[in-house]
């Protein structure tokens, strides 16, 4: 089972990124699908969550900000993020859980700075 993490990067303040995460090796789709951030010196932190009803959960931080979603297969959560600031900036990991087990996927790096 590998939850594969893409599309960090760095943006300006006020710009936008999208990350994507696949699941793979896997029979059933997740029930619970999450992003959490880590920024340096910091602890790893919610950022926002999906379950397989599609109900939402956003961090007070960015509600309005960042868009949580599923792909049609249901293996993928994406994180469409707007109006980025620098206190954005953190290695994002995509979590799972399937059948009971929560994986965690490699992180990638966002930096947000002029």
């Amino acid at each position: 089972v590998q939850l594969q993490a893409s599309g960090g990067g760095l943006v300006q303040p006020g710009g936008s990124l999208r990350l994507s995460c696949v699941m793979s090796g896997i029979v059933v789709a997740p029930n619970f699908m999450a992003w959490y951030r880590q920024a340096p010196g910091k602890q790893r932190e919610l950022v926002a969550d999906i379950t397989s009803g599609g109900t939402r959960t956003y961090a007070d931080s960015v509600k309005g900000r960042f868009t949580i979603s599923r792909g049609n297969d249901r293996n993928t959560v994406s994180l469409q993020m707007s109006s980025l600031k620098p206190e954005d900036t953190a290695v994002y990991f995509c979590f799972a859980v399937n059948s009971g087990t929560g994986y965690w996927g490699q992180g990638t790096q966002v930096t947000v700075s002029s």
